[in-house]
């Protein structure tokens, strides 16, 4: 890796929008992307696959279990071992939804999609005051997770219940409400962001087959938010061509 290369964490890259993510990014040379993995095993194909595709940028797998403070400690000192710093952070992993009581499915979800992004964002503050350039926090959020949008019945997800899911995004939102307040006076840059309707592994209904959008068309304006080009909405909501209600 060239000491100039920018250092992005992709978490959850190993499979979906965060793989499309990580490839997109990695694709321009100045970029060397840390490829966050819960499993080993599947973070080192991602690798392989996305290294035999002679990108002009890097790939680095890193463990990284979101909701495992042991793991997230571990990948930190990983980080810091081998680059010293970090340059931007997307928060990508994420449920849809667990089996079991509302109870379990709740803390399940609130786990992951809400405090794994506080926790790793906390882990990774020492190293990403330490990159010499405009920091950039992206929150992987969803649609589902706007208390306004929730309330209008015109809405075409209105009947999609899955409470554990808009409430863990909600949360996720908030999440990202108070970094941007603590971060901004540091000049970071700080978003929630909804992909919309992607192919993913996140439910057996995100497939084309039921008209979800290309991986590559959920991950292009994380691109465009990671260099800038959107740095004048900070602390919003943002989707592809605009912004949610919170």
């Amino acid at each position: 890796m060239a000491a100039q290369q920018k250092i992005i964490l992709v978490t959850g890259g190993n499979g979906g929008i965060g793989y499309e993510l990580v490839a997109q990014m990695a694709a321009t040379s100045s970029n060397h992307v840390l490829l966050g993995s819960r499993s080993v095993e599947k973070g080192s194909t991602a690798v392989d696959e996305l290294s035999s595709k002679g990108l002009a940028g890097t790939v680095e797998l890193l463990q990284l279990d979101v909701t495992d403070e042991k793991s997230i400690a571990e990948a930190v000192k990983q980080v810091e071992s081998k680059h010293g710093r970090l340059d931007a952070l997307v928060n990508n992993a994420g449920v849809s939804t667990a089996d079991g009581t509302l109870t379990a499915r709740m803390n399940w979800t609130f786990q992951v999609n809400a405090t794994g992004p506080a926790a790793i964002v906390e882990a990774f503050e020492p190293l990403l005051k330490k990159s010499t350039g405009t920091v950039r926090i992206v929150n992987v959020s969803s649609g589902a997770g706007s208390i306004t949008t929730r309330l209008i019945a015109t809405n075409p997800f209105y009947e999609m219940k899955v409470v554990d899911y808009r409430v863990s995004k909600a949360a996720l939102n908030m999440v990202t409400a108070c970094q941007a307040a603590e971060y901004g006076k540091l000049g970071w840059k700080v978003f929630a962001f909804c992909p919309g309707y992607t192919v993913s592994k996140l439910s057996n209904q995100n497939t084309e087959e039921y008209g979800a959008q290309p991986t590559s068309k959920g991950a292009a304006p994380i691109v465009d938010i990671l260099n800038g080009k959107r740095d004048e909405e900070h602390g919003r909501f943002l989707n592809a061509t605009g912004q949610f209600p919170w």
